[in-house]
């Protein structure tokens, strides 16, 4: 179900009022089907570049992205893609909302399918009381919600996630942490998650890649060697502690590296 991802040599330049603009280079990456990795860095180091990159809506200047050995050149339905900002459709339900990419011709199914699939994915996000509410009647970690579940139905092989619980209070954001985690515990995916916290990045993933600043590229990655199964009371674990300061020197680091 889920697919590899291999990063090879990736550079993006843009063209600006200023002139050329070196976004990312010489990116090197692999990624294996099934996991979680999160990416983190200064403001500014191309962290939502390479994500839009992975989802096809931006083609690289050099080097390529290998998804199961197959080139990204496009948006595909084996990615689904999440952003910080609540994409749904406000006229729509949530029902509405989940079911709306299997109407499209490129994943289109038949009534009784779109029912079948939407059910699940409504229950595995825990919004089968909302199921006919409107966005504007629910929380932002419901509506958060409604964009994974959109997300999943299409069944993708990747989910790339930028920054989707960057505008959520605390309390909520860790309940949307847990909630992803118990999802992909039931629905394996490959994951890439764009975050700005490092507690974040160490709850969540597999491994965290640290990007150094103008231009983007590795700067290290840190394997997190944390149990699978993970709640709030990991963030007293002493390893979490020891990791969580381990990305954040990092991190801090990365600000001042040429």
């Amino acid at each position: 179900m889920s697919k590899a991802i291999d990063i090879k040599n990736l550079g993006v330049t843009y063209k600006s009022s200023r002139g050329l603009y070196e976004a990312l280079r010489d990116i090197n990456l692999n990624i294996d089907a099934g996991e979680f990795v999160c990416i983190v860095g200064p403001s500014g180091c191309g962290k939502t570049t390479l994500l839009n990159v992975l989802a096809g809506f931006l083609p690289a200047t050099s080097g390529q992205v290998l998804l199961d050995g197959e080139p990204v050149t496009a948006p595909g339905p084996d990615r689904g893609v999440v952003f910080q900002q609540y994409a749904v459709f406000p006229w729509l339900t949530v029902r509405e909302n989940v079911a709306f990419g299997l109407k499209l011709a490129a994943n289109k199914r038949p009534a009784g399918e779109i029912k079948d699939i939407v059910d699940h994915y409504i229950d595995l996000v825990g919004l089968e009381d909302f199921q006919d509410s409107f966005p504007k009647e629910l929380s932002g970690g419901m509506r958060q919600r409604v964009a994974i579940a959109r997300s999943y139905v299409v069944d993708p092989a990747v989910l790339l996630m930028d920054e989707p619980f960057g505008a959520l209070d605390a309390q909520t954001r860790q309940h949307m942490q847990e909630a992803l985690l118990r999802i992909l515990s039931k629905e394996n995916r490959t994951v890439v998650f764009i975050t700005h916290s490092v507690e974040e990045s160490v709850f969540l993933s597999n491994r965290v890649v640290i990007l150094a600043a103008r231009p983007g590229r590795v700067r290290k990655i840190v394997p997190v060697d944390l149990p699978e199964e993970r709640n709030v009371e990991i963030l007293a674990n002493p390893r979490f502690v020891e990791l969580r300061s381990e990305v954040e020197l990092l991190v801090r680091e990365s600000f001042t590296e040429n």
